[in-house]
């Protein structure tokens, strides 16, 4: 894997991962979404391709403390509707990363995200003026879960970009913060975890990735507390417009060049 190690970084390179594992674990327990601007800073100072590897295992750690955080509040009905669709759209993610390079998958990604905000946003406006753009047939909400579930596993496998997509998903079904942040604690934790084999097989983790995650872990823990302190403070309102801005900033993080 073309990474540098833990022993190659310099100590602002070092804080840099450091504080996006920090920002991890505050998405995880606070603002879904925000850990967008964690991916960039990673693929900033790793490797593109080689930082989703590093990053996966920070990820799966901030999930497991989300997931101890909120275990009470998932929705799980919600769960089982998205994850064959995932299944596909992490198959399809992972086909994806066989032949295309690092500007294509930040540019597709970066796209994608601007798409979801820009459809939440129209829907929320929709719901404002009294018009319910969410009221709709089993069929199509059952068409909307897999179009979303699709897009979701495509992104996390490729740039660890589903939270954005699932966020505006959960947004635009109504979840409050409780349930949404216990819907998508659970829902990553499990998604994330069936990914390590697919990303150990194309070469994105290995033994200096590791031990990189070793040392970048441990951060995780006081954002994902921080992160606890915070969302009691927030209120709905803020909260959606916390996770659409997170989802637009790191969207076009991933466009620019």
């Amino acid at each position: 894997m073309n990474t540098m190690t833990l022993w190659h970084l310099t100590g602002w390179e070092f804080a840099a991962l450091a504080f996006a594992a920090l920002l991890v674990g505050f998405s995880k327990t606070a603002v879904s979404g925000a850990n967008t601007v964690s991916l960039a800073i990673f693929a900033a100072v790793l490797p593109a391709r080689a930082s989703t590897g590093v990053l996966l295992p920070i990820l799966i750690a901030g999930d497991l403390l989300a997931v101890l955080t909120y275990r009470r509040h998932a929705h799980w009905p919600t769960l089982w509707r998205l994850f064959p669709a995932v299944a596909a759209g992490v198959v399809a993610g992972t086909v994806f990363l066989m032949w295309a390079d690092d500007g294509i998958v930040r540019t597709s990604i970066g796209a994608i995200l601007l798409l979801m905000a820009g459809v939440t946003v129209w829907r929320r406006r929709r719901a404002d003026a009294g018009d319910d753009p969410d009221r709709v047939t089993t069929r199509a909400g059952r068409a909307k879960a897999r179009s979303y579930g699709v897009l979701g596993g495509f992104t996390t496998m490729v740039a660890n970009a589903g939270g954005p997509v699932m966020s505006m998903y959960l947004l635009s079904a109504g979840f409050r913060k409780l349930g949404f942040l216990g819907t998508s604690a659970f829902f990553f934790l499990i998604v994330n975890t069936s990914k390590l084999p697919f990303s150990a097989g194309l070469g994105l983790i290995d033994a200096d990735s590791l031990l990189l995650d070793a040392a970048l872990v441990l951060f995780v823990v006081p954002g994902a507390l921080l992160g606890r302190w915070a969302v009691n403070r927030i209120n709905q309102r803020l909260f959606e417009q916390l996770v659409i801005a997170a989802t637009v900033v790191g969207g076009v993080q991933l466009l620019i060049p």
